[in-house]
């Protein structure tokens, strides 16, 4: 029961850990009438058009086209698109880690690495979403992704610009404006071959396309904004209604995501700094039984400063979990009941014009040692139940037109599932798992 145990939590974080990062699609610049470098500074990152047209739900758009009828206290009005807001990628990659993996080529070549499919733009006046679908190569089969359905509108407050909206979506922090939270933070690019640490708080991707929530959010004065979801567990390709068996994680009840955060922006820079958390209780491999409860708290921001046509890009975000293991300590999968991780990542990017970026960032994650719930095994395993890991990773962007992105990325390791030299009692090291990463991708 408890090897079943851990396995199941390696195999949830570690593909949560590889999900494809979404950008910017085409369908929104159809929408608009304008290219994609109007919202982003490159993609994904958001400058503060972006990040106002994702706050009114997604709907902005040239007035030409579509479909509409009034409406009245008895008649429904309508207000369409012309055409469906479609948009697709192609990734393709290639990969190469410092030591091979045992059994197994190194330099991978992935054609497609994958394939995704989005719905996104304005569904109504005030409707619109972000819905990715993405086929997994590794599963040879299409599945959920990134998905955000939002109703926005606009008004006034003590005389000031007042939003307020809801969100309905599948993963904490995907619904957020800034780049400095997990969804949507660096790095923008991953490989889904290569190791990564085996460590995460439920707050950086576990939870991802696990879960759905409904939640409401509000901006005032185009400085402050607060936003607040609540999460039920919402398992993929799992028998209905789930009885939870083969996760790792199924809420108890419902598990409240919240963020506050203050932004402000100026002709030349623009600042945002900021607090978020969830809280959950959630019952490994049942809906019933013992509970294991989870509470994340963390801190971010994010300063652009824009240097004629180029822009300067900082952000960083710190997060702690503290976590009573109850079911899992009773269960054998933890040698003991209380933990906690602290994971911290910053990055700097300078962007030439939209052509061209650079960025080099770090990445940390600390906490409770325990042999059994980070147990000993080969490339995933940890020698001593240490989950430190630690690295930097250099990325290097050329977008020859705005819909094509070329990327060159390393990833360095200094410590890797809690040690430097031999981490898994298998003779691996962590330097082993270094990476350079080749993608190019098409957005149509």
């Amino acid at each position: 029961m408890r090897t079943s145990f851990t396995a199941c939590i390696v195999v949830l974080l570690l593909s949560v850990l590889f999900t494809p990062r979404a950008v910017a699609v085409p369908s929104y610049a159809r929408q608009t009438g304008q290219p994609c470098s109007a919202c982003h500074y490159n993609p994904p990152l958001l400058n503060a058009a972006g990040r106002n047209f994702k706050l009114l739900g997604y709907v902005d758009r040239k007035k030409e086209g579509g479909i509409t009828a009034e409406q009245d206290k008895k008649h429904a009005g309508l207000d369409l698109l012309g055409t469906l807001p479609l948009s697709a990628w192609l990734e393709t990659s290639f990969i190469s880690t410092k030591a091979p993996q045992p059994g197994t080529q190194n330099g991978n070549f992935e054609f497609p690495q994958d394939i995704s499919l989005f719905l996104s733009g304005a569904w109504s006046t005030h409707l619109g979403s972000f819905m990715q679908i993405t086929y997994d190569t590794q599963g040879d089969h299409f599945t959920m992704d990134n998905t955000d359905i939002r109703y926005a509108r606009q008004s006034k407050l003590e005389g000031k610009t007042w939003v307020y909206g809801l969100t309905l979506n599948n993963n904490p922090t995907v619904e957020d404006l800034w780049n400095s939270t997990p969804a949507w933070g660096f790095p923008f690019i991953e490989s889904d071959i290569a190791p990564s640490p085996n460590a995460a708080p439920i707050l950086q991707g576990t939870l991802g396309q696990d879960v759905a929530g409904v939640g409401a959010y509000s901006m005032w004065n185009e400085h402050l904004y607060f936003a607040g979801t609540l999460y039920r567990s919402a398992h993929l390709a799992s028998t209905q209604p789930p009885d939870g068996q083969g996760f790792g994680f199924n809420i108890r009840g419902i598990a409240p995501y919240w963020r506050v955060a203050w932004q402000q922006n100026g002709m030349k820079n623009n600042l945002e700094v900021g607090t978020y958390g969830m809280h959950m209780k959630s019952s490994p491999q049942a809906i019933t039984g013992p509970e294991d409860g989870f509470t994340d708290w963390a801190m971010d921001f994010q300063y652009d400063r824009i240097l004629g046509k180029d822009v300067l890009s900082w952000r960083g975000t710190y997060l702690r979990e503290n976590s009573e293991l109850v079911a899992s300590f009773a269960a054998g999968g933890a040698s003991l009941a209380r933990h906690h991780l602290n994971a911290m990542n910053t990055n700097v990017e300078y962007h030439f014009g939209n052509r061209y970026s650079t960025a080099v960032g770090w990445f940390s994650i600390t906490g409770t040692a325990d042999p059994l719930l980070f147990p000993q095994g080969a490339i995933t395993g940890n020698t001593n139940g240490d989950p430190k890991s630690a690295g930097y990773i250099l990325n290097f962007s050329y977008w020859p037109i705005q819909n094509v992105d070329l990327a060159l990325q390393y990833t360095g390791y200094t410590r890797f599932n809690g040690a430097a030299l031999n981490y898994d009692a298998a003779g691996r090291n962590a330097n082993g798992n270094n990476a350079v990463y080749v993608l190019a991708r098409f957005v149509f």
